[in-house]
């Protein structure tokens, strides 16, 4: 894969990273912002941030607008957090962090598999 995904501790967070990195690969404007709050599991060592912001992206570009539109984006962000698992064993932060899986790895596999998923099912 081309397509670069830049992590840099104490710059942006984990969460930031996935967003940035895909608007500037992709062409996107989706609000880095989004992902501020996300860092470390939303604070408290939940879902990862990379993670939580792979699937907003997959949300932003695959979501719904009503309920009467098929929702898309919910069988792709499933088929990421099974990767995720697959891999790592865990989705969320503390169990990783437990784990001794760093932020760089983690941000780095998430984002890889958010554009292998996007571009099975034509999004990017």
């Amino acid at each position: 894969m081309n397509k670069k995904v830049t992590y840099v501790k104490g710059q942006l967070n984990c969460a930031e990273s996935i967003i940035d990195s895909f608007n500037k690969n992709n062409n996107t404007e989706i609000p880095v912002a989004l992902g501020s709050g996300m860092g470390t599991g939303a604070t408290i060592g939940s879902l990862c941030g990379a993670v939580n912001a792979a699937v907003l992206v997959i949300g932003y570009l695959k979501g719904r607008e009503t309920y009467q539109e098929e929702n898309k984006a919910r069988s792709l962000a499933n088929d990421l957090l099974k990767e995720i698992k697959n891999k790592f064993n865990s989705e969320l932060c503390v169990d990783l962090k437990k784990s001794n899986v760093s932020c760089s790895e983690i941000v780095s596999f998430t984002y890889e598999k958010l554009e292998e998923i996007l571009s099975k099912n034509g999004s990017n």
